[in-house]
């Protein structure tokens, strides 16, 4: 199961980054990735139909940590579609008051089902066997999920929640920005300010590229894609970066050494503990 996985993920990950780095405008992006995603979709529910799992450990990381991150991307797509095609093409107050009240659709989402984000983000267990293996979906589920899911055979009571939660931080991620690009003098959102120019990275483009690719494999963002965080360091540091990934990273790999910079900010930091 494991390599199979893998090996949709990996095939997954490079077409949608093919979608987000084209040149074409964010309905026709969201758009296509949420076809290819709903095909890959199929394509994983189709291969666990067939599959015995070893035991209910097997099971529950199934459902509880693989299922989801092919799902989230496919509910977040189809959501951005939904926030820009009914988005108004009024002023900026406009646009931001809608941009508002899908903020609060989630902020709304996420409150009704506090214990369980609480569970989720908290890394609890304890409640895994009912939340995450098949036979025990309850009628809540099914209200707010896709129509493949009703299939009692790959689903179960919370995976749906898990995806739904991972997709909302990142709607949320895009919202925010979008308010923030609305407004030209800044803004306060919640307890953030936010800054009304950009900051612009001094260092070279080669030493962004592997901070960036050092959070990514850390994992310190999360599951957002590689692409996004892409996108929004080069918005946030106000440089515009190679966006061939691939391409990147194998420049990386070839180097003599291989992180330099990462090497140049621990000793700058050993020096100013005094520990060097």
């Amino acid at each position: 199961m494991l390599e199979y996985i893998a090996t949709l993920r990996k095939e997954t990950d490079e077409i949608i980054e093919n979608i987000e780095y084209s040149n074409s405008n964010i309905l026709k992006k969201s758009l296509e990735a949420s076809h290819i995603l709903a095909t890959v979709f199929d394509r994983l529910k189709n291969f666990i139909l067939s599959y015995h799992f070893q035991d209910e450990a097997e099971e529950i990381l199934f459902f509880k940590e693989t299922k989801p991150k092919f799902c989230y991307r496919l509910i977040y797509y189809r959501k951005l579609y939904n926030i820009e095609i009914n988005r108004p093409v009024a002023g900026t107050c406009t646009q931001k008051e809608y941009l508002y009240e899908e903020l609060e659709a989630i902020n709304k989402y996420t409150n009704k089902r506090l214990d369980f984000v609480r569970y989720y983000r908290s890394g609890s267990t304890h409640l895994d066997s009912l939340y995450f293996l098949r036979g025990r979906v309850d009628t809540e589920q099914y209200l707010e999920t896709f129509y493949y899911e009703l299939d009692p055979n790959f689903s179960t009571n919370c995976d749906f929640k898990v995806a739904k939660i991972m997709a909302n931080d990142m709607l949320s991620a895009y919202l925010m920005q979008e308010i923030e690009l609305l407004n030209d003098n800044g803004m306060k959102f919640g307890t953030f300010n936010f800054p009304a120019t950009k900051k612009t990275w001094m260092g070279s483009k080669a030493e962004l590229q592997e901070q960036i690719f050092s959070w990514d494999s850390a994992g310190m963002f999360g599951d957002v894609p590689l692409t996004q965080l892409y996108d929004y360091i080069q918005n946030v540091f106000n440089i515009q970066l190679d966006s061939n990934l691939s391409r990147t990273l194998g420049d990386l790999k070839i180097r003599n050494n291989p992180t330099p910079f990462l090497d140049k900010l621990k000793d700058a930091l050993l020096r100013r503990m005094g520990r060097k």
